[in-house]
């Protein structure tokens, strides 16, 4: 074999080596707080591929980008479980096998009994993994609120007209709605639809602004006069202002508070399963999962809850009609009245 021939195979087996490894990616979609940089780049040097995470800031946002091209571009992303029912009837969510993923064994009792949480299984089979949990209470700034609050209807507290932050987001909104009216938050009736149109519309009249990302609430903090705000992020957020100096507390209003449990689940239509499960038993390792708590604010499942309100939860389910709502919602943030509905 001459000289020009060895360089030339030399260089198609580069060549190759190069595109063998730039095929090796791991596709992750995720909430803010959920793979921190420093975590991403050990999973990637311990098992020696890329990682290319794109956060989502809502439901409807994460519902848009895994339907987009049938998903074939995300391999896990993290859904809370009330959603997670819908990516199972499109087909997108793929059943697990926990055997796959030991460090699901290490998680409290409460998050290892996939039966006993509420959408996380379809015909005994299980379809995600706990990872995040929080509540969606009230916080208040001490400045401008004289009391605790006792009631989601302090969003509608005329003396707040234009000092409210609420997450823009539809199921949440609606829900939160359905609950200050005394009704169930998830499943509306016929005639229920109009009078939480009214109540949402009223919100939206005392809204300062409507925030997407958690870090935007502590600008706005910042920079205006905020009374209240709808913690979607819950504890999250709390930290966050916490650490950005402002003086606020934290509260479970008498009616409950909504209650979220973010799990990863594999996108059916991803050929790195084997990755993904990878990824998913290295997130229940503790230094990444207790970076959800100490950095963000976040509880995890494998350490029990510390320093949040106790009781008044209500776990998120699925709605009678999700998109009905993004599609109301919509119409409700661009300023339609009531009459146009």
């Amino acid at each position: 074999m001459g000289p020009m021939i060895r360089c030339l195979l030399f260089s198609f087996l580069l060549l190759l080596t190069g595109l063998v490894q730039a095929g090796e990616v791991l596709r992750v979609l995720a909430w803010p707080g959920y793979a921190d940089a420093d975590m991403v780049r050990q999973f990637e040097e311990r098992h020696r591929v890329r990682v290319d995470v794109i956060t989502v800031d809502s439901d409807d946002e994460l519902w848009r980008r895994m339907r987009a091209n049938e998903g074939r571009d995300i391999d896990v992303f993290a859904v809370n479980t009330a959603e997670l029912q819908r990516y199972i009837n499109e087909g997108i969510a793929l059943a697990l096998d926990p055997a796959r993923i030991p460090r699901i064994q290490s998680q409290l009792p409460a998050f290892r009994d996939a039966a006993a949480i509420p959408g996380l299984t379809r015909g005994g089979r299980v379809y995600g993994v706990p990872y995040a949990h929080a509540s969606m209470g009230l916080i208040y700034n001490r400045k401008l609120v004289p009391a605790p609050p006792d009631s989601i209807n302090a969003l509608w507290d005329p003396r707040y007209r234009s000092q409210v932050l609420a997450f823009d987001g539809s199921s949440h909104n609606f829900s939160l709605a359905a609950m200050a009216l005394g009704k169930p938050p998830f499943k509306l009736m016929a005639g229920d639809w109009r009078q939480v149109l009214e109540k949402l519309i009223g919100l939206r009249r005392n809204v300062l602004s409507f925030y997407a990302q958690p870090e935007e609430v502590v600008e706005l903090f910042r920079s205006n006069t905020v009374a209240l705000v709808f913690a979607n992020y819950g504890s999250q957020q709390v930290r966050a202002l916490e650490d950005a100096g402002a003086e606020i507390g934290y509260v479970i209003p008498r009616e409950g508070a909504l209650a979220w449990l973010d799990c990863w689940v594999i996108n059916s239509a991803s050929l790195q399963r084997k990755l993904a499960e990878a990824w998913i038993d290295f997130s229940l390792e503790v230094p990444m999962s207790r970076a959800l708590t100490e950095r963000h604010g976040l509880a995890n499942t494998l350490d029990p809850l510390q320093g949040e309100p106790g009781g008044g939860l209500i776990w998120l389910q699925p709605v009678e009609d999700a998109e009905r709502r993004a599609r109301l919602w919509e119409r409700v943030r661009a300023g339609d009245r009531l009459e146009r509905f």
